[in-house]
């Protein structure tokens, strides 16, 4: 099981408090009725499936109920950082792995 650090709550909790809601930094259109079918196709549909490094969003849904971002490898199912909404994506592995860490089965 996976230990997840909430960023709002500044706690390492189980995977199972949190819910997955899809992947980070999608900017909306900023003339929405001026986007052809195509261009809201790709803006609600399409996404990356990165191998590897891979910024997502996460709510924790049995806690405080709010969204946050996490840096997550996608290969080792590793979160590297947790960050709350509006910050930038951390670049750096050493960032966030004083906040994370996977359990050992």
């Amino acid at each position: 099981m996976l230990l997840i650090h909430c960023p709002y709550c500044k706690e390492k909790l189980p995977e199972l408090e949190f819910e997955y809601a899809g992947q980070a930094h999608i900017a909306r259109p900023e003339n929405p009725a001026e986007q052809t079918d195509a261009e809201w196709h790709d803006y609600l549909f399409i996404r990356s499936n990165v191998r590897g490094d891979h910024a997502e969003q996460w709510r924790h849904s049995h806690g405080c109920g709010r969204y946050f971002n996490a840096l997550r490898n996608t290969v080792s199912d590793k979160f590297i950082a947790t960050y709350e909404i509006g910050q930038a994506c951390p670049t750096s592995h050493a960032e966030g792995e004083e906040n994370n860490e996977q359990l050992e089965s």
